[in-house]
């Protein structure tokens, strides 16, 4: 497969998906029944990788958790008017085993469909959880000393943090899988770094996680950095991730690492051998409409945003179509995903769903597609695929303002893109809920005595304007609240 610059992702919930196929059957679906023509119509939107979310084996006594918390309850109800019992499997991220689920088909199942997708150009991502496993792991039993373990006092004055596990060889007290600043998740158990027997465990399980896809997205990566991991539970720790990566590339050299990160901790990840980070801080700012704080944001060397993972949604955040109005919404989106890094998509997103999908739900609820923002980014995927945006060369540009007090300037962000056979677009955003003016800075130095074309890819704008006037000015913008412009640029002698 051609690896490319700056690839993209799409995001499915293999468990709602599965559940939508057995209806469709009558019958119990496997990854096996999974449509050929869609794995085409993926194929054909441009996408390079595939990331399967919940495909491996939980347990009972997860889902059972799941089934009687009373604060999850409420939020299933939320997403779901008709919930039945059925409808909760248990959170995706609470693994026993890194085993194929039976459900799904199993490992040979799995095995075929990455055959599928291998063949269509397309590389497969599944999750690896390397703070905590899930409550019916047969470490619990076999190899109590991976977990971290709490006494009689840390249960009875932190009841959110630690549990009461019955075990064959007698009740033991673990703690629940947690970060520094929230109680524990109540359906997991937390694996303990400080035994330096679960680094060499986890790394194992990397290893032959890696026989079965091309990367893994990494849950929460941050929380077993050593630092972290300390500050958490007091605890000096033993490094995952540096032994964990090396291992697999001795086997896997292409292997891809994908880590969920956050709290400015990237670049930290990205030395560790990490080859995409998620970048939730352009994510917060977009939604916090800051343009300077998002121009800002894009000062950061290249070698550290092309190993960015940009998103407007996922399956942790709301709904970009619930938290974005519309026009906002595209003019994040041309934001995201018209800037270097990896182009992370979620499945419903080209929908406009509104309605987020907990992990712990195997169903989703029936939503009218938006066809507004079906067509927005059926053009935008159209332009994505484009070879300038996955292998050319991307800059910033400076804006600045139209005439004295006019500092409507600030509201601009504007992209240059340059490709093979001086292909060559430029990018403007209005991102601001008022109508906004600026002069761009143009990087091309060879306009002079030209008359230069700019067409918009996304719409039917076309203008021509001077070389020299481009040169000495830059280029005029007079934009309304949250537009974009994707110019293509050419010349004419």
């Amino acid at each position: 497969m051609k690896k490319v610059r700056y690839p993209s992702l799409y995001q499915i919930n293999t468990r709602v998906w599965i559940t939508e196929l057995s209806g469709q059957l009558g019958r119990q679906a496997t990854l096996d029944d999974i449509p050929e023509n869609e794995l085409d119509r993926l194929a054909e939107m441009g996408f390079d990788w595939i990331w399967l979310l919940s495909v491996w084996t939980t347990g009972e006594p997860g889902r059972k958790i799941s089934r009687e918390n009373p604060v999850w309850q409420h939020e299933f109800a939320e997403t779901l008017p008709d919930l039945k019992e059925e409808d909760i499997g248990g959170s995706g991220f609470a693994i026993v085993d890194y085993q194929v689920h039976p459900q799904l088909g199993g490992d040979e199942a799995l095995k075929r469909l990455r055959e599928k997708l291998r063949k269509r150009g397309l590389k497969l991502m599944l999750d690896f959880v390397p703070n905590h496993i899930g409550p019916g792991h047969t470490w619990v039993e076999e190899h109590p000393d991976y977990l971290v373990s709490g006494s009689e006092s840390d249960l009875e004055n932190f009841p959110q943090n630690y549990t009461l596990v019955k075990r064959k060889e007698g009740e033991m007290i673990f703690a629940y899988g947690r970060d520094p600043y929230f109680s524990g998740w109540p359906d997991s158990l937390q694996l303990d770094y400080s035994n330096p027997a679960t680094a060499e465990v986890m790394t194992r399980e990397l290893v032959q996680i890696s026989g079965k896809c091309d990367g893994v997205r990494c849950d929460m990566a941050m929380l077993v950095l050593p630092e972290v991991f300390e500050k958490t539970w007091g605890r000096k720790s033993h490094p995952l991730w540096s032994l964990a990566i090396k291992a697999v590339r001795k086997t896997s050299p292409d292997f891809c690492f994908m880590a969920e990160v956050y709290w400015d901790m990237e670049w930290i990840l990205q030395q560790q051998g990490f080859d995409y980070t998620y970048d939730k801080r352009l994510y917060d700012r977009l939604y916090e409409g800051d343009t300077r704080a998002v121009h800002e944001h894009f000062y950061a060397s290249l070698d550290y945003q092309d190993k960015l993972a940009r998103f407007l949604e996922n399956h942790d955040e709301q709904r970009a179509a619930s938290a974005f109005e519309t026009n906002m919404h595209k003019a994040a989106a041309v934001i995201t995903y018209l800037s270097p890094g990896l182009r992370f998509f979620h499945q419903g997103q080209f929908e406009g769903r509104k309605k987020r999908i907990s992990p712990h739900l195997v169903r989703a609820p029936q939503e009218a597609p938006d066809s507004e923002i079906q067509k927005f980014y059926l053009e935008l995927l159209t332009i994505i695929r484009k070879p300038v945006f996955r292998d050319g060369q991307w800059q910033l540009l400076n804006c600045v303002p139209s005439w004295d007090g006019n500092d409507s300037w600030n509201s601009f962000l504007a992209f240059a893109w340059e490709g093979k056979d001086n292909e060559r677009v430029v990018i403007s955003i209005n991102y601001a809920p008022h109508d906004s003016q600026c002069f761009v800075r143009l990087p091309f130095n060879d306009l002079s005595g030209l008359s230069v074309r700019f067409r918009d890819m996304m719409s039917s704008a076309l203008y021509d304007r001077d070389g020299d006037d481009l040169l000495s000015r830059g280029l005029f913008l007079d934009m309304p609240a949250w537009s974009y412009h994707v110019f293509e640029v050419s010349h004419t002698g």
